[in-house]
């Protein structure tokens, strides 16, 4: 296969969304908050390392020397650790199940969002999406977080996470969504050689813009995880079935997520309820 030759330097680890414990596919799962909690302190770390070493962020942009977002517990992440077991990439994916608009999701923070003549256009063609991904009966989300130590920029590991999140999103049962991508490193390019493509507003393509955040240019990607580039498909195969035997640590125990999921599923006020797990 195309990338077995990284298969004994680098392994998987993946970390779902801090209230849900998953089991499906996933053949070894550890309900472990210590764990978990570790390796996402360790992954925002690594994340704010890179993003910092390349003038993406501003060293007050990190708390405690963590790249901390607000929907990193709320979603996918796919870690790659070298044979030390320290995190040489991270990628992560948010599934927008609730989100009924674009006021909903995370990328209504981009810049594009702010600007008078795309802002517009931005928001039609996101929503547009995601009707796609209703008719087709898939789930909504949004990938970004993605970082890579310098030492492993000129491997295979970049594009092995990004098709490793392409075998996350297949064990899911397929995904569609946008991705907001930088021109730095060529990231753009390796996402449109995977097979993601610009977004588009009526067929015309939305241009790339300038991010004063991040002080760079970026354009927003869409993506359809069924239909990677025919040249990775195999690789996607391989690598989603190398993730339904990698290490799945979860924060909290099935009781306590099913009961979450509960709350979600009927709007009920978890505050107000009398249930207690017995364990966690």
């Amino acid at each position: 296969m195309v990338l077995s030759r990284l298969r004994n330097k680098t392994r998987f680890v993946v970390l779902p969304p801090a209230r849900l414990t998953v089991f499906g596919p996933f053949r070894n799962v550890h309900i472990d908050p210590s764990a978990y909690d570790d390796l996402l302190a360790a992954m925002q770390r690594f994340r704010g390392e890179v993003y910092l070493a390349d003038g993406a962020i501003q060293r007050e942009d990190l708390q405690d020397g963590r790249h901390k977002q607000s929907i990193d517990d709320r979603s996918w992440h796919v870690l790659s650790l070298d044979a030390s077991g320290r995190i040489c990439a991270c990628l992560r994916h948010l599934e927008e199940r609730h989100a009924t608009g674009f006021d909903d999701l995370w990328v209504r923070h981009a810049a594009l969002a702010e600007s008078p003549e795309l802002g517009g256009r931005f928001r039609a063609a996101v929503e547009n999406e995601m009707n796609r991904a209703r008719s087709h009966r898939i789930s909504f989300g949004e990938v970004g977080g993605w970082a890579v130590a310098e030492s492993h920029r000129w491997t295979m590991e970049p594009l092995r996470i990004i098709l490793a999140t392409y075998g996350l999103l297949q064990l899911r049962g397929g995904c569609a969504g946008v991705a907001t991508a930088t021109f730095r490193h060529g990231s753009a390019t390796i996402l449109r050689r995977i097979g993601l493509s610009s977004l588009a507003d009526d067929g015309a393509e939305l241009p790339p813009y300038y991010d004063p955040q991040y002080g760079c240019q970026m354009e927003v990607l869409r993506y359809d995880s069924r239909f990677p580039n025919a040249k990775y498909l195999d690789a996607v195969a391989e690598l989603s079935s190398t993730l339904s035997h990698a290490a799945v640590y979860c924060r909290e125990s099935g009781i306590r997520s099913a009961f979450h999921h509960m709350i979600q599923r009927f709007d009920l006020p978890a505050a107000k309820t009398a249930f207690v797990p017995a364990a966690v």
